[in-house]
């Protein structure tokens, strides 16, 4: 579809070289009106705000999180308000704390529910406030960030390799739910580099991260959050046929 003029939300959208924020404003170079949201990061998010704007679309920054209903109610309200419609949803906010998964001793029931809170009922939480005005335009796009930890079974913690196994699922119940108003699909990156990876890695690790993508990675590099954005990009703009 041809997204000029058109309205979106991108979820975990305030660090300026994430996920997020690279959807942001690649979705805003193409003409279409962005809600940057943030949890905490509110200076980002104005920043990535800057950055669209400067593409000669409307954007504002509006803080929620996406693990109380009542905040995903409340984004989807603001977009629709300002614009008087909804056309696409990224689905990008996301947490995890690095816990290796040999030490299950670590990972209580208290972090699996505090990572599903956001990278699982976060997302359908989204989905469905969006869903209505998402089907009113009758050719929209959900695009929910997910992780190659799905099918690996390998990442920062086993609550996060698993909320992204279930992000997954969700994904193709909501597919088939949406239908044909709406398409929705999930992005799997894996081999990541950038901002998030720093966080959950030490420099040590990282740095051989960077080794491994130039030296074993069937491209000979690794995965930026704006490949990331590319992919959502086309998903978003393909045509329905």
């Amino acid at each position: 579809m041809d997204i000029k003029g058109k309205a979106a939300i991108a979820t975990g959208a305030s660090s300026d070289d994430g996920i997020g924020a690279e959807c942001a404003k690649i979705l805003a170079s193409r003409g279409c009106n962005v809600l940057v949201n943030y949890a905490a990061n509110k200076a980002g998010a104005e920043k990535v705000v800057a950055h669209c704007k400067a593409a000669g679309v409307d954007a504002i920054a509006v803080q929620g999180d996406v693990s109380k209903d009542e905040d995903c109610v409340r984004l989807v309200k603001t977009a629709v308000d300002r614009w008087g419609r909804l056309d696409v949803l990224i689905n990008n906010a996301a947490t995890t704390k690095p816990i290796p998964h040999k030490r299950m001793d670590l990972l209580d029931a208290a972090e699996f529910q505090r990572v599903y809170s956001v990278n699982l009922i976060g997302n359908y939480q989204m989905c469905r406030a969006a869903a209505p005005h998402l089907k009113a335009t009758g050719d929209a796009a959900i695009v929910n960030i997910s992780s190659v930890g799905a099918m690996r079974a390998g990442g920062s913690s086993m609550a996060y390799v698993a909320s992204k196994g279930a992000l997954n699922t969700l994904t193709l119940s909501m597919a088939r739910l949406l239908a044909p108003e709406v398409r929705v699909n999930a992005l799997c990156p894996g081999g990541m580099l950038g901002h998030w990876t720093r966080q959950i890695l030490t420099e040590e690790q990282y740095q051989e991260r960077v080794r491994r993508a130039k030296e074993e990675f069937p491209l000979g590099k690794g995965i930026w959050p704006v490949d990331v954005a590319r992919a959502a990009l086309f998903l978003v703009e393909v045509a329905t046929v």
